[in-house]
């Protein structure tokens, strides 16, 4: 749902214009007041100046959540970093180096 509403959505917040975002994964508190949102950038905006744009905009995100899903009141949005990407990355950049491929190929 909270990626729906980033797909939807046109920020005024000028740090999130030109922005793309990928929500990969939300973790929700077990008394429903709290949500982890895991966000990834696509293109070569820094995903930590974009966490406080996203801060800035949540309780927008958290209106926009609770008129979709049609709830009294939504969870109360935190976002961080989600880091698979770039260590998936970084372990395939390690796998490709000679002496790992040499090492794997005895």
């Amino acid at each position: 749902m909270l990626a729906e509403v980033f797909a939807r959505t046109t920020f005024r917040d000028p740090d999130l214009s030109d922005v793309t975002i990928t929500v990969t994964e939300v973790r929700i508190s077990p008394d429903l007041k709290h949500a982890t949102a895991f966000v990834a950038r696509l293109g070569r905006t820094d995903i930590e100046t974009i966490l406080p744009a996203l801060k800035r905009v949540a309780p927008f995100l958290r209106t926009q959540l609770s008129h979709t899903l049609r709830l009294r009141t939504a969870p109360e949005i935190h976002f961080q970093p989600d880091t698979a990407l770039d260590y998936a990355m970084e372990v395939d950049a390690l796998l490709r180096k000679p002496e790992v491929q040499r090492d794997l190929k005895d």
